[in-house]
């Protein structure tokens, strides 16, 4: 990391205006490519990506609530649920429009009442369109429904699949938002440092993760914990990836992932942890078998390859674990993008990426997990996040991953 977190009249560091601007311009670009007269997103990291707004954490599992429309001229229409478009209008003046929104027919109505509010949103996205000059054009969405595809049908409005076009948009992050990842990885890695401090046998892993939560969030402008998992014992392998309220035992073998968001940046830091003892010899050589798949797999990381390269570097579920397919080992050799989202462009796994390969490119932020073990006795895990260099890669985590960290 180069900069601290805030700018000043003496050293700008990170530049927000030029952020907003330059995710707004590759997101017109990738609409350009694709024929689209607009886009229309409705999930939180593509509202934000494209409005530079945020919403209430209790509206990211409810799309719909709020919503943002980016049309081709580069006008920004911002929709907020009921009276909160005051504060968003107060606070975000580089929005061209900010109104209320027709959110009902999302959440909280059924049948008739859910397809009324649908055309009173479609009609209200019509004169948007009108007035920006897109009207003809294809408008692209990132969520669809019924009473969505009836409504639009119904005003003259052509929606299409938009996901794949603004994910192509986030994949590739500008300077100020690679400083932004090197901040988010700098603060996973303080979250398992205060995890190395804390763990002892008797605590529960929901205590833990609690402990985690309350210091990850005492960060200024970590603004969304999507998930500080803590697997222990038996529930390391398979890797529960979740939280229970079982007792830490001595001795026992402990995963934490660290999955958070510094102003909407994600992190996913995964480290194993011995707790009260080093772990045995046979953990030991385990832990060291995950770590050469892992490694093998980021030194091939620099543009011009693709994700089949990467996900060749590790074994197949059948050899290593006996599965019948890829499917069954889900997550258990792993790679994506971060950013916006907790998973942004590309995905890496033997499930599809020796099939479709994806391209690698410059800038790109990504997280390669592996993981092995012994089923319900123990397991291991381990990740890094890195950035994709003009020559190759950038690992951000400094906290230890040569050894499974004793504690």
């Amino acid at each position: 990391m180069s900069w601290g977190n805030f700018g000043t009249e003496a050293a700008e560091k990170i530049n927000w205006s030029r952020i907003r601007e330059e995710r707004k311009r590759r997101a017109m670009e990738k609409m350009k490519e694709a024929g689209l007269g607009a886009f229309l997103a409705f999930y939180e990291e593509n509202i934000r990506f494209i409005s530079s707004t945020r919403g209430a954490p209790w509206t990211r599992d409810k799309p719909g609530l709020r919503y943002a429309l980016l049309t081709l001229n580069g006008k920004v229409t911002m929709y907020e649920q009921g009276d909160n478009w005051y504060h968003t209008k107060r606070n975000c003046p580089w929005l061209d429009k900010v109104k209320y929104s027709y959110a009902i027919w999302i959440k909280g109505a059924s049948g008739p009442a859910s397809l009324y509010q649908a055309e009173k949103f479609a009609n209200d996205l019509k004169i948007e369109l009108k007035e920006n000059g897109v009207a003809d054009l294809p408008v692209g969405v990132d969520f669809i429904d019924f009473n969505m595809l009836r409504a639009f049908e119904k005003v003259g409005i052509k929606v299409v699949d938009g996901l794949g076009v603004i994910h192509s948009a986030r994949s590739i992050k500008s300077q100020d938002e690679i400083e932004l990842y090197k901040i988010a990885a700098l603060i996973a890695d303080s979250v398992h440092y205060e995890a190395m401090k804390i763990l002892r046998p008797g605590l529960t892993e929901n205590q833990v993760m609690a402990h985690l939560y309350k210091y990850a969030f005492s960060f200024p402008n970590v603004d969304n914990i999507v998930t500080i998992i803590v697997s222990s014992g038996p529930n390391t392998w398979p890797n529960y990836r979740n939280f229970t309220d079982r007792v830490i035992e001595y001795g026992d073998l402990v995963l934490i992932d660290v999955v958070i968001a510094y102003n909407g940046y994600h992190t996913c830091v995964y480290r194993t942890y011995s707790v009260g003892k080093q772990p045995t010899p046979e953990q030991k050589d385990y832990y060291q078998i995950a770590l050469d798949w892992l490694y093998k797999s980021i030194n091939v990381v620099k543009p011009g390859i693709t994700t089949k390269d990467i996900a060749e570097q590790w074994p197949s579920a059948k050899d290593t674990w006996g599965y019948r397919e890829e499917e069954e080992a889900a997550a258990n050799l792993w790679g994506h993008g971060l950013g916006l989202s907790h998973y942004d462009l590309p995905l890496i796994s033997r499930i599809n990426s020796l099939q479709f390969p994806y391209e690698i490119k410059e800038n790109m932020t990504l997280a390669l997990e592996t993981q092995h073990g012994k089923l319900f006795k123990w397991g291991v895990r381990i990740e890094q996040m890195l950035v994709v260099t003009s020559s190759g890669f950038e690992i951000l985590n400094k906290i230890p991953v040569d050894e499974i960290i004793t504690v």
